[in-house]
């Protein structure tokens, strides 16, 4: 008897801790910004921040392909608006408010010299896709 309330209570814990470890494997959305700016060209090009609903950061808080997001903006601003040599960049975080606070710095200090110009990107025109595996 004392060992099948020994067994019940480790069943128990066992399933105590599987359901937090659970709970906490769903992650944070990711939010991502796109940047775009050329050394030949007085513009500079901002997305909207985008929700990457089936994104995870990885470990490392880093984005997994975080390469091919930038290439997707860079081929639409070639492909659709004719816009080339253009270095595109992205920025991501799970916090939409720290992303946000980020960009409008970065804007700042774009404006600052009041060389460039900060255009936005059309949001109807242009969303993040997650990439091919």
């Amino acid at each position: 008897m004392k060992s099948i309330k020994i067994l019940c209570s480790l069943l128990l814990v066992l399933m105590v801790c599987s359901a937090f470890s659970l709970k906490g494997s769903k992650g944070k959305s990711v939010y991502i910004v796109g940047v775009s700016a050329s050394f030949t060209d007085s513009l500079v090009y901002f997305t909207e921040i985008q929700l990457l609903d089936s994104v995870r950061l990885d470990k490392n808080k880093m984005l997994p392909e975080r390469s091919q997001y930038s290439y997707q903006l860079k081929n639409y601003l070639e492909n659709e608006e004719g816009l080339t040599n253009r270095t595109c960049f992205v920025y991501f975080s799970n916090s939409r408010k720290k992303l946000q606070k980020t960009i409008n710095k970065m804007k700042i200090k774009y404006q600052k010299g009041k060389t460039l110009l900060i255009r936005e990107v059309n949001p109807n025109a242009f969303k993040f896709k997650k990439p091919e595996e």
